[in-house]
Parts: C-alpha cells; sequence; structure tokens
C-alpha cells in the first residue's frame, strides 16, 4: 500500500503563490496516475487537476485552470501542485491522491486508490 504524504500548505494573501508536494512511499507510485483534490468547509470533495504516470498529458478543473500547474518528478516519488494567482475561494485542505487504474485521466473522488492526510491552504482577501 503507498502511503502519500502532503506538504506545503499555508495561509498567503489573495495574489500570491504556494507550492504542494506529495510524498509517496513506494516506487509504484511512478505507474500510477496522481491527482489533486481540495475540500472546503461544508462542501464536498472536488477534483483540481490530475498528471499521467509518464507525466506526459495533464488535466485541470476549470476552476484552477491557468493558475495552478501539477508536476511529477517519478525518480523523487513527488507530485507537485504549483498554485499561482491565489484567490480567497482557493481556501481548503487540499489532498494528494494515486489511481491505480491504466485509464485516462479521471476526477472522481471514487476512482482514486490512495489517499494523503491533506494540507490547509488558506488565502485571506
Amino acid at each position: 500500500q503507498v502511503q502519500l504524504v502532503e506538504s506545503g500548505g499555508g495561509l498567503v494573501q489573495a495574489g500570491g503563490f504556494l507550492r504542494l508536494s506529495c510524498a509517496a512511499s513506494q516506487r509504484t507510485f511512478r505507474t500510477y496516475t496522481m491527482g489533486w483534490f481540495r475540500q472546503a468547509p461544508g462542501k464536498d470533495r472536488e477534483f483540481v487537476a490530475a498528471i499521467s504516470w509518464s507525466g506526459g498529458t495533464t488535466h485541470y478543473a476549470d476552476s484552477v485552470k491557468g493558475r495552478f500547474t501539477i508536476s511529477r518528478d517519478n525518480a523523487k516519488n513527488t507530485v507537485y501542485l504549483q498554485m499561482n494567482s491565489l484567490k480567497p475561494e482557493d481556501t481548503a485542505v487540499y489532498y494528494c491522491a494515486a489511481d491505480r487504474a491504466v485509464s485516462p485521466l479521471r476526477v472522481g473522488t471514487y476512482d482514486y486508490d490512495y489517499w494523503g492526510q491533506g494540507t490547509q491552504v488558506t488565502v485571506s482577501s
């Protein structure tokens, strides 16, 4: 079983940036699609971004397209989420997740097999 540990969250002003990291415990990470999700208070967990095992394909939610960038370093068993031009509505707990299936990038929480514990991102206005 893969363990995922997120880091890099924090408090930032609107317009600022943060870079989240998610480190995986096993090299099998390299074969998984990886995704980022977020959950704001009182709301359902929602898809943010996903990246294929090779890093060659990415997909973003419309709400973050053009502001966030997902990337991965398979040599370091790590996936990243660069978040620029942050808005107060980006405030949430951010989770990374791993999808074992070989398939087109998926956006449902039920599609992902392993989850990290989450990291808080707070954007002040």
